[in-house]
């Protein structure tokens, strides 16, 4: 054993966990790219859906079937972020914490409904994370989540 290693008995070595990295801006923005892509597969799925409910055509600007998109994307989200990521969030190694492990279906709503009003205020919640210690957003902050980036897996050379 070299003087620069502890030994695996060491009780400061598993009391001392490693500081969470919180992810930043640009990994949360690819990984919101991403899980767009799959909520317009979903919306596709949903609209055909109303089209086959409603036994018609859907008008431009219905406010139900906006509403029906805007579940469906909630839906979609809130399951993820209880199992502590989207797809998206996956492929970025991002994970969501939250105070109540899993977050709360009410932290969902209020995680979807802040993050909408971030966007609609000009990126304005999601530019906050570049200012932020823990480089949170609004969305984050209302919710009492973060983000962090998980450690990345060995790879196996065979």
């Amino acid at each position: 054993m070299t003087a620069t290693t502890k030994p695996t008995n060491d009780p400061d070595a598993a009391s001392t966990p490693a500081a969470p990295t919180y992810c930043g801006l640009g990994r949360r923005l690819a990984a919101m790219t991403y899980d767009g892509l799959l909520l317009i597969g979903l919306w596709m799925l949903a609209a055909i859906l109303a089209m086959m409910v409603a036994g018609d055509e859907i008008a431009p600007g219905n406010l139900w079937f906006q509403l029906w998109l805007l579940a469906v994307a909630w839906l979609y989200l809130a399951i993820c972020w209880r199992g502590g990521a989207t797809l998206g969030m996956k492929a970025w190694r991002v994970q969501l914490g939250s105070s109540q492990s899993p977050i709360s279906w009410l932290g969902t709503v209020i995680r979807f409904v802040v993050a909408l009003a971030s966007l609609l205020c000009f990126g304005l919640g999601f530019l906050w994370s570049l200012f932020h210690p823990r480089r949170a957003t609004w969305h984050d902050l209302a919710s009492g989540s973060w983000l962090t980036v998980s450690a990345a897996k060995a790879r196996r050379s065979d």
